[in-house]
């Protein structure tokens, strides 16, 4: 396998331009440690750890690298509570983020990583004063001046290809103005200009070689990896991934309050496209469709479980390890530029 260096890739001390995506119930442990394993960096998806779990969850991965000293990360979704904020915004932590924090202080991770809002300052100052590198997910490149401003190392910019929490600009749009955006800005920790990873709907080598070109350091892939045999999604999520085609997925909110891309069953597309109505009536008192119907069930004595499945790819043909997945994204005629030369080589 042929290495592709950035300066991404140096700080993070990986040998392979490629993020496993901290997806929650998704990237745990056995996932995490391969992709780092693979010379990745492997991100563990903390949505709904208690910090008990978390601590557990850490040890596990680490007791799964090849090498004591193989880096990877935490991912967890720190939305803005009150004031502006959406009404349906929630504490995913439940009032355990500074538990959390001492965790991934204590436990020596190589990067934080805070999803759907920017953590409090506190948060990032005692992150980098331990040594950890701290980024934030964007899916709008103003989103880039407020997570720059509170001091972030890296960004990671997802387009509305993306599974999962998403905004509506596309990967190829949203890269180039974020990339502009970061470089405005230095590194807290590193001294360096603010590095931009790019995701939304990267599957392969020429997604790879597209990211690099237009100036990531790095890729963040999710869905790809959700495929995989250490992934903790289902097999029915699994297969419902690989079997879906380019329209198969839509937006919705009526998970979280917030965009979601997942695939669109016949459930998703009558609340969208016919309970626009009923959605924003609920969200204006700070319910959730999901919230909503599970009161709903639980009244009728009918509670039944909800598949969440991120957003999906048609060139999936089976259930494959990490390490295919990881090889595929880094073919050699994949991530080559027309003059022969690596993509990773133009990154600055």
């Amino acid at each position: 396998m042929t290495l592709i260096t950035t300066p991404t890739t140096q700080l993070l001390e990986i040998e392979n331009p490629i993020l496993l995506a901290g997806m929650g119930h998704t990237a745990v442990s056995d996932l995490v440690a391969a992709v780092s394993n693979a010379g990745g960096l492997g991100i563990l998806g903390g949505l709904g750890y208690t910090p008990e779990m978390l601590r557990d969850a850490i040890r596990e991965v680490k007791q799964k690298l090849r090498h004591p000293d193989l880096p990877f990360g935490v991912d967890l979704l720190i939305p803005q509570l009150g004031g502006s904020a959406r009404k349906t915004n929630v504490d995913y932590t439940k009032g355990a983020l500074e538990d959390l924090i001492n965790i991934i202080i204590e436990e020596k991770t190589r990067l934080f990583v805070s999803a759907v809002g920017v953590p409090p300052k506190r948060v990032i100052d005692r992150l980098q004063d331990a040594g950890i590198l701290y980024m934030n997910m964007v899916g709008h490149p103003k989103h880039v001046h407020k997570a720059c401003q509170a001091g972030a190392d890296f960004i990671c910019a997802q387009g509305g290809e993306a599974g999962g929490h998403t905004g509506e600009i596309p990967t190829s749009v949203l890269i180039p103005a974020c990339i502009d955006a970061c470089r405005q800005y230095k590194s807290p920790l590193t001294g360096k200009t603010v590095q931009l990873i790019a995701a939304g709907g990267i599957f392969d080598g020429r997604g790879v070689a597209a990211a690099l070109a237009m100036g990531a350091g790095a890729v963040w892939v999710g869905t790809r990896f959700m495929t995989a045999r250490e992934s903790a999604a289902s097999k029915l999520g699994k297969n419902a991934i690989i079997n879906a085609g380019f329209e198969d997925t839509m937006r919705s909110s009526i998970w979280a309050g917030r965009p979601l891309r997942a695939l669109a069953t016949p459930y998703i597309r009558n609340w969208e496209l016919n309970r626009r109505d009923v959605i924003e009536k609920l969200q204006g008192q700070g319910l959730t469709v999901l919230d909503h119907e599970l009161d709903r069930l639980a009244r009728e004595g009918k509670l039944t479980d909800e598949i969440e499945d991120q957003s999906t790819q048609r060139n999936v043909h089976h259930v494959p390890f990490h390490i295919e997945i990881l090889l595929t994204l880094l073919q050699a005629n994949g991530v080559r530029c027309s003059d022969g030369k690596y993509a990773g080589s133009i990154c600055a």
